[in-house]
């Protein structure tokens, strides 16, 4: 997508330097900078402090540091311990894992000569084809956003509410939830967006910035006033992006995304994730019982960044001196609240025996 005009996506390899670049995140919506990620502690750190964030975008960056680590060793142990230390980063999203798997499997049979330049080859493939099926993914939902408009009167736009930042920013290019939402804006749809602001991270200002850059109308909204707009009717629907999926439709996404999706249900109103396929894990069947959710540093609930009114950065404490924070990252939501899923091969119902039919080469692995 674009930043100031410009085309960028949220990691991209420097030819000249020979180094992976991204867009430092922790410092949007307010400063766009980007940096070169040239040791396994970086690529490490870029993870964990969420310099890089969004399931999809974690599993491309974790597939350039195994090329990385296969450039300065190329042996099955450091592999290994490569795997190991990167795959220890994030535990909830699905995508990490499978793109570190995905990685090995693919080297492990080639001579080690061979491996440095195969996995940077491979690194490239998992971006282009994340951009690729996140373009797909917005086709789909076009649909669905088309369908809805056409039964309100004309010119009123279609209010569509989203939670966190599943936008290009979160994957390669396009995003997840947000890219049915650039294919309407592009074919002309009108559509007004509720942005939740996602505390701690206030995720939905990335989503604000992005669509802000691209001319989208929309409004940051409280995390709890989502409820309130679905019972005046000002919600048309809602879509989300997810970290993982279980093999049977329950979705795991940003801390609120459960509680958006009891309110819709309450309201009628229809509840889609967007998703790509590899975010789905297909060894797992009860995503409340069986994903690990992440528990993140009490810092970020307790402290908030922001611009003051000198325009600098700064970071303030919201709560008393003594008072612990809690802060798990997830939750799940579980299939029974979900309208659809919108996948790359199109829209399926969150049950497992209809997710096998859209994806029968994983039938094994259920």
């Amino acid at each position: 997508m674009k930043v100031n005009g410009t085309p960028y996506r949220s990691l991209w390899w420097n030819d000249e330097t020979q180094k992976l670049e991204i867009i430092d995140q922790r410092w949007l919506p307010h400063d766009f900078v980007t940096q070169s990620v040239d040791t396994m502690e970086e690529f490490a750190d870029a993870i964990v402090e969420m310099r890089v964030r969004g399931a999809p975008l974690i599993g491309a960056t974790a597939a350039y540091g195994m090329a990385l680590q296969m450039k300065l060793d190329p042996s099955d142990d450091a592999m290994e311990k490569a795997w190991e230390y990167l795959h220890d980063t994030r535990p909830t999203a699905i995508n990490l894992r499978w793109a570190l798997n995905r990685a090995r499997s693919h080297l492990q049979p080639l001579p080690e000569s061979e491996r440095a330049a195969a996995a940077l080859k491979l690194a490239h493939e998992i971006a282009d084809e994340d951009v690729e099926i996140n373009r797909a993914i917005g086709r789909h939902g076009l649909e669905i956003i088309k369908a809805i408009a056409a039964k309100k009167p004309k010119g009123e736009p279609v209010n569509i509410l989203t939670h966190c930042n599943a936008g290009w920013l979160a994957t390669v290019d396009w995003g997840t939830a947000t890219s049915p939402m650039y294919h309407a804006h592009e074919a002309g749809i009108p559509i007004h967006v509720w942005v939740d602001e996602t505390r701690p991270r206030n995720q939905g200002a990335l989503t604000a910035w992005e669509l802000n850059s691209h001319g989208i109308p929309h409004t940051y909204v409280t995390d709890n006033a989502g409820g309130h707009l679905m019972q005046h009717g000002q919600v048309d629907m809602v879509i989300t992006g997810t970290d993982r999926t279980t093999r049977r439709g329950d979705v795991c996404n940003k801390i609120g995304t459960y509680l958006k999706a009891l309110a819709a249900r309450d309201n009628n109103v229809p509840f889609y994730v967007a998703l790509p396929s590899p975010t789905i894990d297909w060894t797992v069947s009860d995503g409340v019982a069986e994903i690990p959710i992440e528990d993140r540093k009490e810092r970020e609930i307790t402290h908030i960044w922001g611009r003051n009114d000198a325009g600098k950065l700064a970071e303030v404490q919201v709560t008393p001196d003594g008072t612990p924070g809690g802060n798990p990252a997830f939750d799940v939501t579980p299939a029974r609240l979900i309208t659809g899923l919108i996948t790359e091969r199109g829209v399926v119902d969150a049950e497992e025996t209809a997710m096998l039919e859209m994806f029968p080469e994983f039938r094994a692995a259920s």
